[in-house]
């Protein structure tokens, strides 16, 4: 497969922080459709690799193409554009805001011309809104204040402000942190039908939960890639063992 074929090619990236490499010559490809997990002991870089592919923080060295496209100078709000969703650890959503409200505002108006003309198209947009709404499992609660919902719903709510601007690239920070088992469940089949058609990164420490929704897991270690493939094999590595252990 040649690297034009990945929705994410990231080659030799490096970022040091006063001297000390966060990330260090980390190289991560990530299919179309695929949903892959980052996990690694804390401080081993998995947010500041999503920072480095969002645009929040700015690569020292290498490269990160998205579809084909070198990332590495653009700024945020443009990788936004091109398609690249982010989902930091903390909701941020419009608390006084109906659930309806909250993915309305989020649809991109100004990314066609269609949108510059003024929002007009309230039906197309409706009809997003619903959509997505039921994807995320809140179609029977679109006039609910938002800061009403459960924290689960919130997360949701979160991942479907960023579905609304239909992402090629969608990433999770920790999606299920402090959710009930329930809501855990429930969010696990959401992951499982968002990636049909993008391709999903998600940072998680449940082990459980990575085993359930993951296609391939990558392990991080000291800003390097320690092992990558399938949950069974990475879980049986005797290096991850030793980090995730012997620490």
């Amino acid at each position: 497969m040649s690297n034009t074929d990945f929705t994410l090619a990231v080659e030799d990236l490096t970022v040091s922080f006063d001297g000390f490499k966060a990330i260090d010559a980390l190289t991560l490809y990530v299919d179309r459709n695929e949903l892959r997990v980052i996990i690694g002991p804390n401080g081993a870089g998995k947010t500041t690799l999503l920072d480095l592919i969002c645009g929040k923080t700015r690569a020292t060295g290498g490269s990160i193409k998205f579809k084909n496209e070198e990332l590495n100078r653009m700024p945020e709000h443009q990788r936004v554009r091109r398609g690249i969703g982010r989902k930091f650890q903390t909701p941020s959503i419009y608390e006084n805001l109906s659930v309806f409200k909250n993915l309305e505002v989020s649809y991109p108006a100004g990314r066609s011309v269609l949108g510059a003309l003024g929002f007009r198209c309230t039906d197309a947009v409706r009809a997003r809104v619903q959509a997505v709404a039921e994807d995320i499992g809140l179609g029977d609660r679109l006039d609910t204040e938002a800061g009403l919902l459960s924290h689960g719903q919130k997360q949701w709510l979160e991942i479907g402000m960023l579905l609304m601007q239909e992402p090629e690239l969608l990433m999770l920070d920790e999606p299920i942190a402090g959710m009930s088992a329930r809501e855990r469940e429930l969010t696990a089949e959401l992951l499982q039908r968002i990636c049909q058609n993008r391709s999903v990164i998600v940072i998680e420490h449940d082990m459980d939960f990575v085993k359930r929704i993951a296609h391939k897991v990558t392990v991080m270690h000291q800003g390097k890639i320690l092992a990558e493939g399938p949950m069974e094999k990475v879980q049986a590595d005797p290096k991850v063992i030793d980090v995730y252990l012997g620490h």
